[in-house]
């Protein structure tokens, strides 16, 4: 397993379409376990594949909280069935646009299907913070960042505040 550098806005990666993965492979599995330790290291609770730099349909997500056991979840090829007409606000952060959270709307509720670590068919629904997670990550697989949501103010703001910050970190 190895800690991937994650790309940050506006790097023209994090705008590319993920594409679809044939099949769980060892390559997959290792992807994903690079993909986790990369996310805890970071810290996060969910990582896009893209975010790394490798544009294919893979997530990777642990919303357990602190003090909890990890609760790792795998995700390639994940597709939103259905949705609940009914949303909720929620204060969204992303590893890809770091220091940055403001208020996107998401779907209360959302029907998943996807493949987990081992290849096999899973669908379940997803609520709360996991829908709110899930759909945020399903974004990027599109090309979509948190902040392609807000005004074109805010994300002007937020993409030279990471410009700015990035550039500090380079310096030293």
């Amino acid at each position: 397993m190895a800690i991937r550098p994650i790309l940050t806005v506006p790097n023209p990666i994090l705008k590319q379409v993920s594409e679809p993965v044939e099949k769980v492979t060892d390559e997959t599995r290792a992807l994903m376990d690079d993909m986790l330790e990369t996310m805890y290291d970071a810290p996060g609770i969910g990582l896009a594949a893209v975010q790394i730099g490798v544009p294919v349909n893979v997530i990777v997500m642990d919303l357990a909280r602190d003090g909890e056991e990890p609760q790792p979840q795998y995700f390639v090829n994940p597709e939103i069935l259905e949705d609940v007409e009914d949303v909720q606000p929620y204060d969204e952060g992303c590893l890809s646009v770091p220091d940055i959270f403001d208020t996107v709307e998401r779907a209360e509720r959302v029907k998943i299907t996807y493949l987990d670590y081992n290849g096999e068919r899973v669908t379940e629904w997803a609520e709360g913070l996991y829908a709110v997670c899930i759909q945020h990550e399903m974004d990027h697989l599109k090309g979509i960042v948190f902040i392609d949501y807000l005004s074109r103010l805010k994300r002007d703001r937020a993409v030279k505040k990471v410009m700015k910050a990035e550039k500090l970190k380079a310096a030293g």
